[in-house]
């Protein structure tokens, strides 16, 4: 493995051992399976993404969307501007905050939904099958720790974002 910063001795960047580089490559991996599979056709990812989340989450700001999801808020509003052309959400003022928008999924999006939701974990099978199966699970979960160290820094101060860090680890590997 490459030293700190991912550079050998000859001072090149070694693409091949860089964990960025490699994270990159596994999601593009994945959206081309993803983009196989006949169920992919009527949702993009980040839509599939949005719609889970109102799946669960009936009349959510879009603010609420951003935390929920991790798109970012220009990004949102665009998706949400069509999948509302495309009658998969609906989109009404608040009571509390009139400039706010509260955002629902419709039978329609949650027909799209299901089709996604196969595509994607299909996807998500033939990706991890790479991995020999009782690494699987163990990289999912190291996944899951960076991502929520990615929740903790948006989230918290430096000194605070450490000590989430600590716990986060210790948490881990106490599993």
């Amino acid at each position: 493995m490459a030293s700190k910063g991912q550079r050998r001795t000859n001072g090149h960047f070694e693409r091949s051992e860089a964990p960025s580089h490699l994270m990159r490559r596994c999601e593009q991996f994945y959206a081309d399976l993803y983009a196989r599979e006949p169920g992919a056709r009527e949702l993009t990812r980040p839509q599939f993404t949005v719609l889970s989340a109102l799946e669960t989450n009936e009349d959510v700001s879009q603010t609420a969307l951003v935390e929920m999801t991790g798109v970012d808020r220009s990004t949102l509003a665009e998706m949400v501007r069509r999948l509302l052309e495309r009658g998969h959400i609906t989109k009404k003022r608040t009571e509390d905050d009139l400039r706010a928008y509260a955002v629902s999924i419709t039978p329609q999006g949650r027909k799209a939904l299901r089709g996604a939701r196969t595509a994607a974990d299909r996807a998500e099978r033939q990706m991890l099958e790479a991995l020999p199966a009782p690494e699987r699970a163990k990289f999912v979960k190291s996944l899951a720790v960076i991502a929520a160290a990615g929740e903790a820094i948006t989230s918290t101060s430096a000194p605070a974002f450490r000590r989430k860090m600590r716990r986060l680890k210790t948490k881990s590997l106490s599993k």
